[in-house]
């Protein structure tokens, strides 16, 4: 049986359209996340913190001013207390723009001259994250509270080039100056180390 120049096409379209047995998947490309707008922000974050919007609004401006735009943002809630030696956990969705959206929780210790329990719902501004997967790792840095009944504010956290910076408005009573980190992770974990 002789085969036609078309036959041989065909048949070699055909081979190459065909999935391969046993090959395996071809892994995803991530994309690094695009940034978000300014306003964009102050819109979530109002939806999300209600009537402190005023604060919100100063807090990421502030943040844009030193940073630029950030390329992914965190929406939660969180628990803290301390008394010289202090825990934080919470959980939350990290929001991108193109790379997608993941759950996140995250923990961490404290140690300073710093007292009290809060919780808070928090936005956290991203800076700089490469891929999706760069959050889950420790970032470290120094805060400091001061309230009664209920406060707002925000501080930086950093790893590598990567700058995450956790807004909080929330209830407690808090006073004091420590050094500490968080630590982001896919799964719940009481361990905060």
């Amino acid at each position: 049986m002789t085969k036609t120049r078309r036959d041989v096409l065909f048949s070699a379209a055909a081979l190459a359209a065909a999935p391969l047995v046993g090959a395996p998947p071809v892994a995803a490309y991530e994309e690094r996340p695009q940034n978000f707008s300014t306003n964009e922000l102050i819109d979530n974050g109002h939806r999300f913190f209600g009537s402190v919007s005023r604060g919100l609004a100063q807090g990421i401006e502030s943040a844009t001013r030193k940073w630029g735009r950030p390329n992914a943002y965190i929406l939660g809630q969180e628990g803290a207390g301390a008394f010289i030696g202090g825990l934080r956990y919470g959980e939350g969705k990290m929001y991108t723009r193109n790379a997608g959206d993941r759950r996140v929780f995250w923990q961490g210790p404290s140690l300073g001259f710093d007292a009290g329990l809060d919780g808070d719902r928090t936005m956290m501004l991203v800076y700089n994250l490469p891929a999706v997967e760069a959050i889950y790792r420790r970032f470290g840095g120094v805060d400091g509270s001061a309230y009664l009944i209920g406060g707002f504010g925000f501080t930086a956290l950093t790893a590598d080039d990567v700058v995450v910076v956790p807004i909080r408005s929330g209830v407690g009573a808090r006073l004091g100056l420590n050094i500490g980190y968080l630590k982001f992770t896919q799964a719940q974990t009481w361990n905060p180390f």
